[in-house]
C-alpha cells in the first residue's frame, strides 16, 4: 500500500513541474521579427486602364446611287491610297439619266442653232425698216431664252456625269480596308456600309477615369490651365491584348469636358504611332500612366495582410504591436506599396514573418 502511495507521489510531483515548465516556456517565449522606421520617399507610381484602339479615321465607304455590285476591286485587310476605287456600282437609272441629259444638250443646242438664224435673218429686215425693232426684239428674245435652256441642259449633264461617276466607289483617305459587307451582285444604296476605311497611321487608344481619379491626375501634373497640364503630362506605355509592351510611347491629347452622369467618368484620347502597322482598329488592351508622388511611404507588400478588404500592417509599440489599418498602391514592381495614410514618419513596423503574430503580441526586435 505504502509502494503505490509513494509512487502516486512521485507521477504528481513530475506532472506538475513539467506543466510548470512548460507554462513559463508558452509565456516567457518571445519570438524576433525584422523591423523598419517609415520615413517620406518619392516614389513612382503606375494607374492602369483598358483600352479601345481606333484609327485616327475610321470611314464608313457608301455607295451614293442605288445599284448592283458590278466589281469589288479590294479585299478585307487591304492597304489603300486615298482616291483608289473599291467598288463598282452597276445603276442603269445613272445611266439613263446621262442619255437624258446629253439629249437634251442637243436639242437645247438646236433651238440655239435656230434662234440664232432667225435674229440673224431678221435684223437685216429691220435695219432697212421692213418689219418692226418689236419683231427683231421677240426673235433675240428667243435667241436668248434659247441660250438660257442650253445653259441649263449642260448643267443637267454635269450633273448626270458626275452622277455617273459615283458609280465608282473609292477611298477618301490613305488607310486599310475593313470587312467586306456586301459582295458582287448585291442590290445595295446610300444607306448600306459597304466597308470601313481605317487610317492607321497614328491610332487612337480611347479611356475613361472617374472623377476622383481626373482631379488626383490633373493636381499632380504641372500647368495651370488644362491645356498646359495635357501638355505636361507623361508618355504612356500601351499592354497588347497579348501582353506584350508595344514599341512606341503614346501621348495624352484630350480629356472630354462631360463626365458622363450615368458612369461618373469622363474620356481621354491616346495617340500612338503606328508606323508598322501593328495596331488595328477596334483591338483593345491596357495602358499603364506613370504618377511620382511625394512624401509617402514605401514598404513591402509582405508586410501587410489584407481584411475585409483593407490592408493592414502590425506597428510597433513598445515591445508589442498593434494592427494599422493603411491606405497604399502597388509600385510597378508588384513588390512594395506606397502608403499614403495610416502611418506617419518614424513609425516602425513588422517588414517580414507577419503570419504568425497577432495584435497586441509582445516582440523581440532584429533591427
Amino acid at each position: 500500500m505504502k509502494k503505490i502511495f509513494w509512487s502516486a507521489l512521485a507521477l504528481f510531483s513530475l506532472y506538475s513541474c513539467g506543466g510548470q515548465k512548460n507554462d513559463q516556456s508558452a509565456s516567457g517565449s518571445t519570438q524576433e521579427y525584422p523591423t523598419m522606421v517609415l520615413k517620406e520617399q518619392q516614389v513612382e507610381l503606375q494607374s492602369t486602364f483598358p483600352v479601345t484602339i481606333k484609327g485616327q479615321e475610321d470611314i464608313e465607304i457608301r455607295p451614293r446611287i442605288d445599284g448592283f455590285i458590278d466589281a469589288i476591286y479590294v479585299d478585307e485587310g487591304s492597304v489603300v491610297k486615298k482616291g483608289q476605287t473599291l467598288f463598282k456600282i452597276n445603276s442603269p437609272q445613272a445611266e439613263q439619266g446621262l442619255n437624258s441629259a446629253k439629249a437634251m444638250v442637243n436639242s437645247a443646242m438646236a433651238s440655239v442653232n435656230t434662234a440664232e438664224l432667225n435674229v440673224n435673218r431678221i435684223r437685216p429686215l429691220a435695219e432697212k425698216g421692213i418689219i418692226s425693232e418689236v419683231q427683231l426684239q421677240t426673235y433675240e428674245n428667243s435667241y436668248q431664252s434659247a441660250l438660257a435652256s442650253l445653259a441649263q441642259a449642260k448643267a443637267s449633264l454635269s450633273q448626270a456625269q458626275a452622277t455617273m461617276g459615283w458609280t465608282n466607289v473609292s477611298s477618301p483617305i490613305n488607310g486599310v480596308v475593313g470587312i467586306i459587307n456586301f459582295r458582287q451582285g448585291s442590290l445595295v444604296n446610300s444607306s448600306n456600309v459597304l466597308t470601313v476605311v481605317s487610317s492607321t497611321g497614328n491610332m487612337y487608344a480611347y479611356f475613361s477615369m472617374n472623377e476622383k481619379e481626373l482631379l488626383q491626375f490633373l493636381e499632380n501634373t504641372n500647368g495651370n490651365l488644362q491645356s498646359e497640364k495635357i501638355k505636361n503630362m507623361p508618355e504612356v506605355t500601351l499592354i497588347l491584348a497579348d501582353g506584350k509592351i508595344y514599341p512606341d510611347k503614346g501621348k495624352i491629347e484630350t480629356i472630354s469636358g462631360i463626365v458622363d452622369v450615368t458612369t461618373g467618368s469622363t474620356n481621354l484620347r491616346v495617340k500612338f504611332p503606328n508606323e508598322k502597322g501593328l495596331l488595328r482598329s477596334g483591338t483593345s488592351g491596357k495602358i499603364l500612366i506613370p504618377r511620382t508622388v511625394d512624401n509617402v511611404f514605401l514598404i513591402p507588400q509582405k508586410a501587410t495582410f489584407a481584411q475585409q478588404n483593407k490592408t493592414f500592417v502590425y506597428k510597433v509599440e513598445g515591445d508589442s504591436v498593434l494592427q494599422k489599418a493603411v491606405s497604399v498602391a502597388s509600385t510597378p514592381d508588384g513588390k512594395n506599396y506606397a502608403v499614403f495614410d495610416g502611418l506617419k514618419t518614424g513609425d516602425r513596423i513588422v517588414a517580414d514573418g507577419i503570419a504568425t503574430l497577432k495584435n497586441g503580441r509582445k516582440i523581440k526586435l532584429i533591427n
